[in-house]
């Protein structure tokens, strides 16, 4: 399963609620991974114009434009674009007629998805995630919220 979505989407909501930038290696400790990675997953955002980073003290990475400006498909297509889904035809180009039929079917339903996925993607705003964490938290017990604190940012 690719998680690169998932998680530069966590990352770039954090950093939008940040004063300042963020390292890559506070960026790879807040996601369990190595600040390299980081680097190289960051490039796709950069390269996109949605992050720019500064080196040297005080350096990091940053948001270009506000969590509103940036859908959920922004950051998809930033990241490369990776497959969907890992459906497929066993054979795409098969000589038998019923395999010629099945691969059509399925190449049709898996367009539509990705169509209707896509659509999703782009209707979702990183504020409207960011929206979302702030009902959750407006929802949960102080003592759980004081307890997620202990916890680390990355956290609450």
């Amino acid at each position: 399963m690719d998680a690169r979505l998932s998680r530069m989407l966590h990352l770039l909501i954090h950093m939008g609620r940040m004063e300042g930038p963020l390292t890559s290696g506070d960026a790879a400790t807040m996601l369990g991974t190595n600040p390299v990675v980081v680097r190289r997953t960051m490039a796709g955002l950069r390269d996109a114009g949605y992050v720019r980073s500064e080196k040297g003290h005080g350096g990091g990475w940053s948001l270009t434009r506000p969590l509103e400006g940036i859908t959920m498909l922004d950051v998809h297509r930033a990241l490369g674009e990776n497959r969907i889904f890992a459906l497929g035809p066993a054979d795409p180009a098969p000589a038998c007629l019923v395999e010629q039929a099945v691969n059509g079917s399925l190449e049709e339903a898996l367009a539509e998805a990705e169509a209707l996925l896509f659509r999703r993607l782009a209707e979702v705003t990183l504020a409207d995630i960011a929206a979302d964490f702030d009902r959750r938290m407006a929802d949960l017990p102080a003592s759980e919220i004081e307890a997620r604190r202990g916890k680390g940012p990355h956290h609450a």
